[in-house]
Formats: structure tokens, sequence, C-alpha cells
């Protein structure tokens, strides 16, 4: 991960103790020591395991499309979350999370899938609740 002084230079939304702690929670979220998150790692956390778009986010936050998240990948990632960051940005996370095919366009399909996702999610609580 490199020197944490440096880190700033990776992404203007958080402060350097912010980043710090982000740095803190990558490595505790990073089970093996690879210096990367794989899916299963992400899963670890029970938030993230009751949200049925986390494997898209995380295929998101992957930029190089090599199936893990590094440092500056979760910090690039984790900057669409915070309240800080710009509203064009957020708007571009979001719209990758229904561009599936990555195509730049929304299609009917891709709403219906997004929509299956959900429909999944419902029905999941639905069963656990009876």
């Amino acid at each position: 991960m490199g020197n944490e002084a440096s880190l700033p230079d990776l992404c203007s939304t958080f402060d350097v103790e912010e980043i710090k702690r982000l740095a803190k929670r990558f490595r505790k979220l990073d089970l093996d020591g690879s210096g990367s998150l794989s899916v299963k790692e992400f899963m670890s956390l029970p938030e993230l395991q009751q949200n049925p778009l986390v494997a898209r986010v995380i295929e998101i936050f992957d930029t190089d499309g090599n199936g893990e998240v590094d440092f500056k990948e979760f910090i690039d990632g984790m900057s669409q979350f915070s309240v800080k960051g710009e509203k064009e940005a957020k708007l571009k996370f979001a719209f990758k999370i229904y561009d599936m095919d990555k195509d730049g366009y929304i299609s009917n399909g891709e709403l219906f899938q997004v929509r299956l996702i959900f429909l999944g999610l419902l029905l999941s609580f639905m069963v656990k609740s009876e």
C-alpha cells in the first residue's frame, strides 16, 4: 500500500486522517494479506452481505478488471460514498451500477436485471420473516 503520507495524492475527497482510517479498514479486510481485496474478503463485512448490488459495486471498484480491488481502487471507490464527493462523480457511479455491459447506455434489459436483483432481495427477506 505504500507510504501513507503520500496517500492524499490518491484522492482529494478524503483528508489524511480519513485515508489512514480507510487504510486500517482495508488492511483488516485483506484477510490473506495480498494487498488487494477479493469478493470473498469484501463479503466478510456484514453490512455488505445484505446489499443486493454488492457484486456490481465491487466490479465497478475493480477498474483494472483483475477480479480484486487494490488500495487505490478502494480509495477511489469509497470516495463515491463520501458526502464530500462530487455530485457528477456520484451520478456517474450510479449510472455504472445500471450500465452492466458498459456501453454507455442503460437498456430495458439492464433495468430489468437490476429489478430482478432487488426482487430477489425482497423475496429473501419475505422468506426469512415467515
